[in-house]
């Protein structure tokens, strides 16, 4: 593990504990391996000292569980001592496979559910622990992040919340607009772009990829997700192009206005593979329309990447489009819930953020700047570079 003696340099800033609420049960488990492994082939001088009480542990997850009542209500309970403890709650509120009762009914968990979940864990610490770190991969209300009507403001709202209960730091990845942090000035929000791990789960599944700016292209989908796209085309050196959205305003349709055309602006896309890059897949309704806009303009292989994969239509739409020929791959990380028939896609890249998510906790443990990680400029680069080694070989 890189940067180990820069850690050792620094205390823990109190006894790691790791809180995945169900919802993130799985991805809080592979986390919680990565830290176990390194922890116990961390060789230092000061292991037996009080200050690293604890630091070896068979497992660094603290049980917790919310129960409910018949009507529907909760309570969050945690079933061992947290006292002094540096916590780091994992929630996914995008899971809705997740059911409970109602009155006889089952319900499935929405994200206000899980929200409420996330804060009863909160609330049942009671402030006991030294420090409360909440990772939120899919930011809860992220969507729902401005006003211009009189409206709520979602976001917002939940942040100065999480925040007035005792939390210092909210990890949150591709939040949908950052500027929400204004909200919370005066405390710690980050939020994370997986594009390394994009472009590893890309190059180790597809072998025949030319890297350059006369065969590749990285295309936004819309005019809010150009500094993402900017960013992957200034790393991969190659040129970008973008969709803009044109839009009914006179309408509102399943709570958004609906799309009448996508312009596109850029270079000739002809015979080039092409990335298309954003946030989130909601219904996917609009990357199979960029998607098809591209292919009329003579595109190659279009790859669609997105960091939140939530395909609430299911997924027919790509299915058919795989099998017309438009998409040539879908690639998501494991940051939401995925269904069994989403990861039996032969279409589908799963790219995997639990050993990220891992090195983020062991730094901010260590009260270590994790600047380096939010930046993987370099790791991209010799990634890549590997990938045309071993091409040319």
């Amino acid at each position: 593990m890189p940067n180990d003696e820069m850690k050792l340099e620094t205390l823990p800033d109190g006894v790691l504990g790791l809180i995945p609420l169900k919802s993130c049960q799985e991805l809080g488990q592979k986390v919680d391996r990565y830290l176990v492994g390194w922890r116990e082939k961390r060789q230092h001088q000061h292991a037996d000292d009080f200050a690293f009480k604890d630091y070896r542990r068979d497992s660094y997850i603290i049980e917790t569980s919310v129960p409910r009542f018949g009507t529907g209500e909760a309570k969050g309970v945690i079933k061992e001592s947290v006292r002094g403890s540096d916590l780091y709650l994992m929630v996914d509120v995008t899971n809705y496979s997740l059911t409970y009762t109602v009155c006889g009914h089952e319900n499935h968990m929405s994200p206000d559910d899980h929200y409420a979940d996330l804060k009863r864990i909160i609330a049942a610490v009671g402030g006991k622990a030294k420090r409360i770190t909440v990772i939120i991969p899919f930011l809860y209300e992220s969507r729902q992040h401005k006003r211009s009507a009189r409206e709520s403001l979602d976001c917002a709202l939940a942040l100065q919340e999480l925040i007035n209960m005792g939390v210092e730091n909210i990890i949150t990845f591709d939040a949908h607009d950052p500027r929400v942090s204004n909200a919370i000035p005066l405390k710690s929000f980050e939020t994370v772009q997986p594009v390394y791990q994009f472009v590893k789960g890309i190059l180790n599944n597809v072998k025949d990829l030319t890297i350059d700016a006369e065969h590749m292209m990285i295309i936004s989908p819309d005019e809010g997700g150009t500094n993402r796209a900017i960013y992957l085309a200034n790393v991969l050196g190659l040129d970008m192009g973008m969709f803009y959205k044109r839009r009914d305003f006179s309408k509102i349709v399943d709570g958004r206005n609906p799309i009448v055309a996508h312009e596109f602006l850029g270079a000739s896309v002809e015979g080039k593979d092409v990335i298309i890059i954003d946030d989130m897949i909601s219904s996917g309704e609009s990357m199979i329309d960029v998607a098809t806009e591209l292919k009329k303009r003579k595109a190659g292989r279009i790859f669609v990447v997105a960091t939140f994969g939530l395909f609430t239509n299911g997924f027919a739409a790509f299915d058919q489009a795989v099998k017309d020929g438009i998409i040539y791959k879908v690639v998501t990380t494991n940051l939401t819930y995925q269904t069994p028939e989403l990861l039996s896609k032969p279409y589908y890249i799963s790219c995997d953020m639990s050993k990220y998510i891992a090195y983020i906790i062991d730094t901010l443990n260590h009260d270590t700047s994790i600047s380096n990680l939010l930046d993987p400029y370099d790791r991209i680069q010799r990634f890549v570079t590997r990938y045309k080694a071993e091409q040319q070989s």
